[in-house]
């Protein structure tokens, strides 16, 4: 199975360990699922997840870490730009990574992606593919 995750998703698993998005988190980590990511991905996750807002609630040290080994064992994938209308165009390369990778997109925002049956929130697609 592979996966999709927004950064909201990466930035909830390092803040909550215990929450919806670290099991999912360590579902990639234990082998049990494929993440797919970019660039353009690692980048946004890595700018959000060091702002300083949360410095004190990530260890950046964790985060680089965490970056390193998704490149060791995630997916590099890169899409091409679809012409799908989005609420918000900064999440279109999470869209079209997963869309064309066919992978599942995990997000906390469901508003800001259409509805399509890849696209679940932690809660569905736990309940669904049972963690």
């Amino acid at each position: 199975m592979q996966l999709v995750l927004d950064t909201n998703i990466i930035i909830s698993a390092f803040i909550s360990p215990y929450g919806k998005p670290s099991y999912i988190m360590k579902m990639i980590l234990g082998g049990k699922a494929k993440l797919c990511y970019n660039s353009i991905i690692l980048n946004e996750y890595e700018r959000v997840a060091l702002r300083p807002k949360f410095s004190e609630k990530i260890d950046s040290n964790n985060i680089l870490r965490f970056f390193d080994i998704i490149r060791s064992i995630g997916i590099s994938f890169n899409p091409h730009h679809s012409n799908i209308k989005m609420p918000d165009e900064s999440d279109r390369i999470f869209y079209d990574t997963a869309k064309e990778s066919k992978s599942i997109l995990i997000t906390g925002n469901l508003k800001h992606f259409p509805k399509e049956a890849f696209i679940m929130s932690p809660s569905d697609f736990l309940k669904r593919f049972n963690g």
